[in-house]
């Protein structure tokens, strides 16, 4: 476990940086600085450049006296990290307010306790870009990094962002266990490994709630519900779940160092049961 910290500084409302990356003090890799650069600039999508910048003028009422981010939102944590949290888009008054993925808002506020508890995270509480959080051996993306009108991404901006994607995958070359957040997060990286000709198909990788996976470039691709205030309101992603899913993370880990990219062979969920469809899409 991690120290337990729990340092937090106001939030600058000056402050249009993207949150900082390596822990400990490190300096950011210049790969990832000039990703973060191109990516918080791009304009690719008119549809969400219209929503995000129109939800940062109008505001929710509770936040009318903060600066919205409203742009493109950037990965967050260790560029070291072994383990990678794949999402599906920033909330439109959480991570498109506060610039930083999962900050500010309710799936945050259930995803980072568990993030401490589990030792990825160094304090459970996660509210703007200078509140002192420090993640260790873990690092969070998302399939789109605009906030989508009803947090559905069209099948064209999921493609546009793809390339922002690809590269961030590449430069976390340390990285050995994926855990996807919903289905989209799920089928965002079986559809990176398709277009690097590493997978023909996604048919024989079915999403399901603890499912896991050997994929042919060797990670582990662990599926979980999406921490959304729908699934944990409503019960289907219990704490118990959620905790569970990064134990199992953290294990896959250590269990993968030097393992080589093998073929496509399945791990299959804890329970034993192979992986079943579900209706879960987040």
């Amino acid at each position: 476990m991690h120290p337990r910290q729990t340092a937090h500084a106001p939030e600058d409302s000056r402050n249009r940086n993207p949150p900082s990356h390596a822990p400990n003090g490190a300096s950011t890799p210049h790969w990832l600085t000039v990703l973060d650069r191109e990516l918080i600039a791009c304009t690719r999508c008119p549809r969400l450049v219209e929503y995000r910048e129109q939800i940062a003028r109008v505001k929710r009422r509770a936040y009318r006296n903060c600066e919205y981010w409203g742009k493109p939102v950037p990965g967050f944590g260790d560029p070291d990290a072994r383990v990678l949290i794949l999402g599906l888009a920033p909330g439109a008054h959480g991570s498109n307010r506060t610039g930083r993925p999962f900050t500010g808002d309710a799936s945050g506020k259930f995803m980072y306790p568990v993030l401490y508890e589990t030792g990825f995270a160094n304090q459970p509480n996660a509210t703007d870009r200078n509140d002192g959080l420090k993640l260790k051996d873990l690092y969070i993306t998302a399939a789109v990094r605009c906030a989508p009108p009803a947090n559905k991404p069209t099948p064209q901006e999921l493609a546009n962002c793809s390339s922002f994607l690809d590269r961030e995958i590449a430069g976390l070359n340390k990285v050995r266990v994926v855990v996807a957040l919903g289905k989209i997060g799920f089928d965002a990286y079986l559809n990176y490994l398709k277009r690097k000709k590493m997978l023909q198909g996604r048919g024989s990788y079915l999403f399901k709630h603890g499912a896991h996976y050997r994929m042919p470039d060797g990670k582990v691709l662990l599926a979980s519900y999406h921490p959304s205030n729908q699934n944990t309101q409503t019960g289907k992603l219990t704490r118990k779940m959620f905790v569970e899913i990064f134990k199992q993370a953290a294990k896959f880990a250590d269990e993968s160092i030097g393992a080589p990219p093998g073929g496509s062979s399945h791990l299959t969920p804890k329970s034993g049961v192979r992986p079943a469809k579900s209706g879960v899409t987040s």
